[in-house]
């Protein structure tokens, strides 16, 4: 009898951050509030941070780090389409993002510049789902306001005149429901009390340019490129207010069954969906991350499997599950990775 892989529930995974957060992680996880909670928490990560070998990874129940289970088996866990596409990458990491602070002001590479200097099939385009927000004044701030030169932007990171740096982005105050594509290139930071589903392409390429009271050295935050190298993949072109809605969506009073979360064009680099079912849903057969959000219901694999959703659950689910069906008063975010069609390895 053919033995099939099935969704797999998963413990936390948190590696060591630089920045504070982590309250909302814990209190949607259900934890007690002995345990420790950082601001990330790395969901179904075949990545590691960079420049480490394991810091990052998930590892399963029965000791195994995800990353090698699909080495050994590719087409079970991500699909033959998938491969022909994207390898044995799966194309995606998702993370609960706990800002506890403003992070810093930074910004990604894009895959051409990812090949030229990180030997890397890809950059960091990236998108925050936001679940939840505290605080008095919870914002993000994407892509600058007005045009600047590179030269102005290598000043302030050679100066770290952050005050020049966060007021020449947009400032955008967001809520639970909103949605923002980051674009590789687009300068960005997300601001404190603001708790994020994230996906983003499966690499930790990140280009700091506000590195003084973060990150060690300058030399963390242009991974060693200097500055002026890592200013070319940097979008300096102004993002006004109808630029913004390309890659803004607001979701919150969309009370559909399954609704799209994530801006046009982002579908080139991953997919996000909110899943409340109102009978049972459907879902086909895909690598996927699932994030429980509130409610409980059930999880039906075709080959029989049945997974009890409840609030604070994180699965991963393999492309081999087949056809799955949702059902119950439960909120599910189903994370994956690019359609194999719109998404092409080389």
């Amino acid at each position: 009898m053919t033995t099939h892989l099935e969704p797999i529930r998963l413990p936390a995974n948190q590696p060591p951050q630089f920045y504070r957060g982590g309250d909302a992680i814990a209190a949607l996880r259900g934890a007690s509030t002995s345990e420790k909670f950082g601001p990330e928490d790395w969901v179904g990560s075949a990545t590691t941070m960079f420049g480490q070998e394991t810091n990052g990874l998930t590892r399963l129940p029965d000791g195994e780090w995800l990353r090698d289970a699909i080495i050994a088996s590719p087409v079970a866990w991500l699909g033959q389409k998938h491969i022909d596409a994207l390898g044995v990458s799966t194309g995606l990491l998702v993370k609960l993002l706990d800002a506890g602070q403003r992070l810093p002001v930074h910004f990604h590479p894009s895959d051409s510049f990812a090949r030229r200097h990180f030997d890397s099939h890809f950059g960091k385009t990236e998108a925050w789902i936001i679940v939840g927000t505290y605080g008095d004044d919870p914002r993000v701030y994407p892509g600058f306001k007005e045009t600047v030169s590179k030269a102005t932007v290598n000043d302030w990171a050679r100066t770290q005149d952050a005050p020049a740096m966060l007021d020449a982005l947009n400032s955008i105050p967001v809520q639970a429901g909103d949605t923002v594509y980051i674009p590789a290139g687009l300068p960005h930071a997300i601001g404190e009390g603001v708790f994020v589903v994230e996906l983003q392409q499966p690499t930790d390429f990140s280009l700091t340019l506000e590195w003084r009271d973060f990150l060690a050295s300058p030399e963390k935050g242009h991974l060693g490129l200097g500055f002026e190298t890592a200013i070319e993949t940097l979008d300096t072109s102004g993002w006004d207010t109808d630029r913004l809605t390309s890659i803004i969506k607001h979701t919150a009073d969309d009370s559909s069954s399954t609704v799209d979360l994530l801006a046009a064009g982002s579908d080139e680099f991953f997919r996000a969906d909110q899943l409340r079912p109102s009978t049972t849903l459907s879902l086909d057969p895909s690598f996927a991350v699932l994030v429980v959000m509130d409610g409980a219901g059930t999880l039906r694999t075709e080959h029989g499997g049945e997974y009890a959703l409840a609030k604070g659950d994180t699965y991963v689910v393999p492309h081999d599950a087949g056809e799955s069906t949702v059902e119950g008063d439960v909120t599910v975010i189903r994370c994956r990775p690019a359609a194999p069609e719109k998404r092409n390895k080389s």
